[in-house]
């Protein structure tokens, strides 16, 4: 998938952030009801051609992080804070009609729930071919082929029939199909992956985790990937960063955080993976609790209940992310 005159590419250098998040705090508010924070004071760059990783479990701030950089959170009920630097315009203080204007065109982002994110009374094609005249220029007629191939490199069969196709005609991997066709429509400098490959079965998801690092290969676009599946950890991101409560609590390469996790959650998002080498039998090793089942980060470490190794100061005092050669960690008592 090649750029267009229409959509320049990034003169960011590849060593160069591309997309720099700074002290990112989302604050959501309810009359009569305390402010909540759910995400508080995460940083994390991304570069051309690199695909970082937000992992978590479900309510540890990842897909609110995505949407806040988006600019796609409700106009009322929350306070968003510090600053995320796309190719050195701070995207947080743009003007909602010039932030329209990149998404789709230089930010684009695969949503986790195609059933509510594709309009049930436009048929698919269209909205396909929506992205192409809005962002690239392109006439009805010249788009319509170009829709017909996204979709058939996504892996959706007879894609001429399933153009006319409204959503609700389609299964839900196709809608999420037609989602990634339409994020990936303009070859955008900037892709933000929340959960894609949830509805999808594992042969499809093998391919859409191709496609997206062909992408990334081809065209130097900068892929941030928020999910909760280590799998696709493993097999695509470059580096991660593991969030809990609002917070990065442990930042590495795949390989270091595979190889060597130090923070007691990922140690646990790790130990609950079913092995194929373990013995017949062998049980999971869950973590205790719920993502409910916090500290207040301004007194504790928040996962200190859940911990499995906890110690005295975790319940006294937040631990600071603590950065050296190139990984990061948030943690009292690390796994040694």
């Amino acid at each position: 998938m090649t750029a267009t005159a229409s959509t320049p590419r990034s003169t960011t250098r590849r060593d160069e952030p591309l997309l720099s998040v700074r002290d990112l705090r989302v604050t959501f508010t309810r009359q009569g009801e305390e402010p909540f924070t759910a995400v508080d004071g995460v940083s994390f760059d991304v570069r051309p051609g690199q695909t970082v990783g937000l992992v978590g479990e479900s309510g540890c701030g990842k897909s609110v992080t995505s949407l806040a950089i988006m600019g796609l959170l409700p106009a009322r009920g929350n306070t968003v804070e510090g600053s995320a630097t796309f190719d050195g315009t701070d995207l947080l203080r743009l003007p909602t009609d010039q932030m329209r204007d990149r998404r789709g065109r230089d930010i684009a982002m695969i949503f986790q729930d195609p059933l509510s994110s594709l309009n049930p009374v436009v048929p698919v094609g269209l909205q396909v071919t929506e992205v192409l005249e809005r962002h690239r220029g392109m006439s009805r007629k010249a788009a319509t082929p170009v829709a017909r191939d996204l979709l058939q490199r996504v892996g959706i069969p007879d894609p001429d029939r399933r153009l006319k196709d409204y959503p609700h005609q389609m299964s839900g991997g196709m809608r999420q199909r037609a989602l990634i066709a339409m994020a990936l429509a303009c070859a955008p400098r900037l892709l933000i992956a929340d959960e894609p490959t949830t509805a999808l079965d594992v042969t499809i998801q093998a391919q859409i985790l191709a496609l997206l690092k062909e992408l990334v290969r081809d065209t130097g676009t900068a892929l941030v990937m928020i999910t909760h599946d280590l799998g696709v950890v493993a097999g695509l991101c470059d580096e991660v960063n593991v969030l809990y409560g609002g917070r990065i609590v442990e930042r590495g390469t795949r390989h270091e955080l595979f190889g060597q996790p130090r923070h007691p959650y990922t140690n646990g998002l790790l130990a609950s993976i079913p092995r194929l080498d373990g013995a017949r039998g062998t049980p999971l090793t869950p973590i205790p609790g719920s993502v409910s089942d916090n500290l207040p980060w301004t007194h504790a470490c928040a996962f200190a209940p859940r911990c499995s190794q906890p110690v005295d100061v975790c319940t006294q005092q937040t631990p600071a992310l603590e950065e050296s050669a190139g990984r990061a960690l948030r943690c009292h008592n690390p796994v040694r």
